[in-house]
């Protein structure tokens, strides 16, 4: 199975959590559907992204990046890349090079989408399928400068400045679906 299959198996068995996430959720089907180069950034209409909210073990904190070019603490994430087999891998290998954090566990399924504007090929989209990562508890953080300009955790309800409200909503669903992972695997 291909990145593109991957991608539209994914979204095909995601439920979004509510009707504005399932919107989203449908838009990103049509677009997989219009476009076969829809997981490369080449893709000038939009492109789909894999990026996710690295959350601590304890869940208290989560792991943020401050983009080099947006000057904003954001999610690891990013393109996927011809390596990349499936949309999961892609997130687990973007939150391990941008947070230098090695035995990072990723929930098996998105928390949430964002579709937001960006400059690739002078404009144009980011479909981003968000994850949730869990970080081992004796996890440090390794800032690659050529990856961001800052690294830093941060506790989960007072996140830095300037983020924005789809970080907040991310670190928000991750810290939720992280808490519901434990529960499940307490009982198991």
């Amino acid at each position: 199975m291909g990145l593109h299959s991957d991608a539209r198996s994914v979204l095909d068995a995601w439920t979004a959590p509510d009707a504005g996430q399932e919107e989203l959720r449908r838009s990103y089907l049509d677009h997989l559907d219009a476009h076969g180069d829809a997981m490369w950034r080449s893709c000038l209409p939009g492109h789909l992204t894999a990026s996710s909210a690295i959350v601590s073990d304890d869940g208290s904190r989560v792991a943020l990046v401050l983009h080099r070019v947006h000057r904003m603490w954001l999610q690891t994430g990013g393109h996927c890349e011809t390596e990349d087999a499936t949309l999961g891998g892609a997130a687990m290998r973007e939150a391990t090079e941008e947070s230098g954090i090695r035995g990072l566990t990723l929930l098996p399924e998105p928390v949430r989408l964002d579709r937001h504007a960006v400059p690739c090929g002078g404009g144009s989209f980011h479909l981003d399928v968000q994850y949730a990562a869990v970080a081992p508890a004796d996890a440090v953080l390794v800032r690659d400068p050529d990856e961001s300009a800052g690294l830093d955790w941060f506790p989960v309800g007072d996140l830095p400045e300037p983020s924005d409200d789809s970080v907040r909503a991310l670190v928000d669903a991750a810290v939720l679906a992280v808490r519901a992972h434990r529960r499940i695997n307490a009982t198991s």
